[in-house]
């Protein structure tokens, strides 16, 4: 069985959680790694999907250990679209524009 990994970054401008885990991880980028396997007894090249990987470095006593946290595609795309909306909202925010003019 062939398989291929491939791998990209994401970067989170917020603090998020990934799938049902409960913890907490910081803004920053992050290495994203894929794992796909050949489908055999095609008459074309296709791949499937068969694990994806959040690279989280340590901190604090754990700095220098990097882990693999397995994911999902969807939980992946479900943080970063809430962390879109998160960063929108704050960007929004009547606290985050400068106060108005009193012309009275």
């Amino acid at each position: 069985m062939l398989t291929r990994s491939t791998r990209s970054t994401v970067t989170f401008s917020n603090e998020f959680t990934i799938g049902d885990s409960q913890r907490e991880l910081p803004a920053g980028t992050y290495e994203v790694v894929i794992e796909e396997e050949l489908l055999q007894g095609l008459s074309f090249e296709a791949y499937r999907r068969t694990v994806t990987y959040l690279m989280v470095l340590g901190r604090g006593r754990n700095a220098g250990q990097t882990t693999m946290q397995m994911t999902t595609k969807e939980d992946l795309e479900h943080a970063i679209a809430c962390d879109r909306a998160v960063s929108e909202t704050t960007s929004n925010s009547e606290a985050a524009l400068s106060p108005l003019e009193d012309t009275t």
